[in-house]
């Protein structure tokens, strides 16, 4: 018996007037989803990247910018005793995640992270639902640094002496402002987002240094401030030990601090390395990101520790709260008091601008992270590999958490500070697994330990700011719920970047294209003995009239991992028991089919006949089968996924079910 199918139209092309516009939106499209690089990704080939320190800036608008709101964030968290939380940070920083991410860039030195790092440990789908929860948790730090640093940047726009009256108040609309001039970017390209980064970090670290030495000579001229200061902690706090264990318990709340390692990782691919390093070993990359990450680490480390002292001898504390002039802005606060208004005025443009443009560094960071998985698995239409829908897509998310968060830098530190520590969980756990597997069992039982001082911060972190936790999970979901309504959808796409014969098989091919059309047998392989093949010849012969005499072709699928979405297929040929066979594997057998057999066709120029058998069982349950495991009714799937693919009738593979 032979199926008979009515076949739909051919979509109407678009109307010529929207063309220009579609193809503007869609720009840049890469066709190769499996290493898409992202905006940071691997240049061109005519580019041949930048010096590391360079690379170093365009991550440090996103670490750096920090200063503009971490001391406030200590004063509050710890009070008194926020020199000492701030030193646990730097010890954190420099003994924890320093050598963790030195250990992910030579693990991942193209830019992936830790994610594609921990994706090789798990198999199959828990291999993928485990990278999307993760990249909820990094869309929660990218997203929430581009709406955190965006408040920030209006609350110093407000707070500045010389702003006009009908500014103030009006924090919402500066900052929805701010990023809508951040998507307007991206929408225009970022080519130069490296030399735009230089000079920012280079003038903001210059006023930064100007203010904090300016707050040093104050603090030596007036030595009654830290006299002051030990009085008010000794007052609060027993003893010197009951201080530091304070201060242990505390500093989970300025893990904002640490924020900028992953996108230092991410950025990896413009670092221009050695001239003879390759894709496989880039040594200077690695060396150089290294330094990157090293120098970055050291510069922030001694920043912070200086402008926590320094806000902490010199702004009252009632500053530091909500409403204060100091709340979310402590070093601009000191610039204002010891230099001027001036000088205040120009710290506060450079602290804008920097703070927006960290904001672009995060923005950059999801769109190299989202492209990397999300079509590679299936998991988000094609489009998401271009650049300007998802900038369109991210924008809007914006939006909804600057409004739902009325533009409060305080209200927003829990999401980012959750969505930092779970990234660098996730890193020093990668670095843990990689040690172990190089046998390396001193650096895997440091990094162990490290791994259990991350778990003790997020849960710490999580316990006492649950809002952070919430905004990720609604994340998480949304991804997942997305991800996997877009995997359904796509399901009956080709899902084969490319199809290959080896010599084999393309010996059979052509002997049997010398009689006419292929026929081809879909076998499910089983016992491969002489008897199998021979039945299932005369079974489909009888059943669905080949031609006597002709020869014919089994074409063999094999799974090989079902949670992947688009694969490159190789088919190989064999000769057994005088049978001649295709063998194939694939991440789905009937789409696997389907990509055979147009490229059958398109190597022989004739269209090739498939035979199936019927499947027993319920069509739901093979439905479900289909989507989990990747088999299920082949016939009728192999069949839709032909008709998706060539929209031709008479060029479409023929298909027959006995």
């Amino acid at each position: 018996m032979t199926t008979t199918q009515v076949d739909k139209a051919p979509e109407p092309e678009p109307e010529p007037a929207a063309r220009p516009w579609r193809a503007w939106l869609l720009e840049g499209l890469s066709e190769q989803s499996a290493r898409h690089p992202g905006p940071h990704g691997t240049p061109p080939a005519e580019h041949k990247g930048h010096r590391w320190w360079r690379v170093m800036c365009l991550t440090g608008v996103d670490y750096f910018s920090t200063l503009g709101y971490q001391p406030g964030i200590a004063a509050l968290a710890a009070g008194t005793l926020s020199p000492l939380a701030t030193l646990v940070l730097i010890a954190l920083t420099l003994l924890g995640a320093l050598p963790v991410y030195r250990r992910v860039a030579a693990e991942s030195p193209h830019g992936e992270g830790s994610i594609a790092m921990l994706e090789r440990l798990l198999p199959w789908w828990a291999g993928k639902l485990f990278v999307l929860v993760l990249l909820g948790f990094a869309a929660t730090d990218f997203m929430i640094t581009i709406t955190l640093s965006a408040a920030d940047a209006s609350a110093h726009a407000v707070e500045n002496p010389f702003a006009p009256q009908w500014m103030h108040g009006s924090n919402m609309w500066i900052t929805l402002v701010l990023i809508a001039a951040l998507g307007a970017v991206f929408l225009k390209g970022f080519r130069e987002a490296i030399d735009v980064a230089v000079v920012l970090v280079s003038v903001y670290l210059v006023l930064n240094v100007v203010v904090l030495a300016t707050a040093v000579w104050k603090v030596a001229s007036e030595p009654v401030v830290v006299d002051d200061w030990w009085h008010a902690a000794t007052a609060e706090h027993s003893s010197p030990m009951a201080m530091i264990g304070v201060a242990l318990l505390v500093f989970p709340r300025l893990a904002l601090g640490m924020s900028g390692f992953e996108t230092g990782v991410a950025v990896m691919p413009q670092v221009r390395g050695d001239a003879g390093d390759t894709y496989a070993k880039p040594a200077g990359r690695i060396r150089d990101t290294r330094r990157l990450l090293t120098t970055a680490a050291l510069m922030m480390s001694g920043f912070l520790l200086v402008s926590s002292l320094a806000t902490t001898f010199l702004i009252p504390a009632k500053e530091f709260d909500k409403g204060g002039e100091a709340n979310g802005r402590a070093l601009a606060y000191l610039a204002h008091q010891h230099l001027g208004e001036a000088f205040g005025t120009v710290y506060d443009v450079s602290t804008i601008a920097i703070l927006w443009f960290a904001g672009a560094s995060a923005l950059a960071g999801l769109l190299n992270l989202v492209p990397r998985y999300l079509p590679r698995y299936g998991m988000a239409p094609e489009w998401t590999r271009a650049v300007r829908p998802l900038v369109l897509l991210f924008m809007a998310t914006a939006f909804t958490v600057t409004v739902l968060f009325d533009a409060d830098v305080d209200a927003q530190g829990g999401a980012y500070a959750t969505g930092v520590l779970v990234l660098m969980l996730s890193a020093s756990f990668a670095a843990t697994i990689a040690a172990r597997h190089r046998s390396h069992r001193a650096a895997a039982a440091g990094f162990g330990f490290i791994t259990l001082v991350f778990a003790y911060t997020l849960v710490t972190n999580i316990i006492e700011r649950p809002d952070g936790l919430k905004i990720a999970s609604l994340f998480i979901v949304g991804i997942l719920l997305t991800s996997l309504a877009s995997r359904i959808h796509r399901a009956f796409e080709l899902r084969a970047a490319d199809v290959t014969f080896d010599e084999a098989a393309t010996r059979l091919i052509d002997d049997a294209a010398r009689s006419g059309p292929l026929r081809v047998i879909a076998n499910e392989p089983d016992e491969r003995n002489a008897a199998e093949y021979r039945t299932k010849e005369y079974t489909q012969r009888e059943e669905t009239h080949i031609p006597s005499g002709g020869p014919v072709l089994f074409l063999e699928v094999t799974v090989r991992d079902s949670s992947d979405f688009a694969t490159e297929v190789t088919v190989t040929g064999e000769e057994r028991y005088g049978v001649r066979i295709l063998r194939v594997q694939g991440a789905g057998v009937p789409n696997t089919i389907a990509a055979v057999l147009l490229r059958l066709r398109d190597r022989t120029g004739h269209v090739p006949h498939a035979y199936f058998n019927w499947t027993e069982g319920h069509p739901l349950s093979h439905l479900l089968r289909f989507l989990v495991f990747g088999d299920g009714e082949v016939a009728p799937v192999a069949r839709e996924v032909l008709r998706r693919a060539e929209p031709d009738p008479t060029r479409r593979p023929r298909i027959h079910v006995g």
